[in-house]
């Protein structure tokens, strides 16, 4: 029986960044949070609630535990600037709503009106949870939006990439980032 062939990575090696990202998950507690829906924004409550149960039973600090939160599949909007969800209506796109209107900008990048201090993206991002985003799915829902508006794809999604809050970061694809996080030594919990 022949030996399958290895495929060469494109390029002749994985993303540096990505790699490079991958490598900050050094924490001792670790866990990857799998977003592909928005979920009532569970994706920026569950690593808030995990953190703090290992900080309140292990006697860490954020700074010791290793949250990965993957946004993928309809959940890429939590990492993209207010900005955006004006201009691409993504609270129509991805029907999200404040209050009983669609959404005009990110309500999940700062905390959440929960009894629960530290969540939203860009406070879990200042303590040090890593944030990936699907380039498969800004590829495929940003080329919807394009085709839909008239507008060019490779444009808006560079616009998207652009757009993204500062920290998160662009990943080949979400199921690849998960299954990586979890080689990197993450447990699983599904945030979508």
């Amino acid at each position: 029986e022949p030996t399958p062939r290895r495929r060469e990575p494109l390029g002749g090696a994985a993303d540096p960044a990505f790699e490079a990202w991958l490598n900050r998950v050094t924490g001792k507690h670790k866990m990857v949070f799998d977003a592909p829906e928005v979920n009532g924004g569970m994706a920026v409550i569950w690593p808030r609630v995990w953190l703090n149960g290992n900080n309140d039973n292990y006697g860490t600090t954020d700074a010791e535990n290793s949250g990965v939160v993957i946004l993928r599949h309809a959940a890429i909007p939590l990492a993209m600037q207010d900005a955006l969800w004006a201009k691409y209506t993504f609270g129509d796109v991805f029907s999200l709503k404040e209050g009983d209107a669609p959404a005009t900008r990110n309500i999940f990048a700062k905390p959440l009106p929960l009894p629960l201090p530290g969540t939203g993206v860009e406070q879990l991002l200042a303590k040090g949870v890593l944030f990936g985003v699907c380039d498969v799915a800004l590829t495929i829902y940003s080329g919807a939006v394009a085709q839909k508006m008239g507008m060019d794809a490779a444009a808006v999604k560079a616009d998207w990439g652009a757009g993204l809050i500062r920290g998160c970061q662009v990943v080949p694809s979400g199921v690849l980032a998960v299954s990586r996080a979890q080689e990197k030594g993450c447990g699983y919990c599904f945030a979508g």
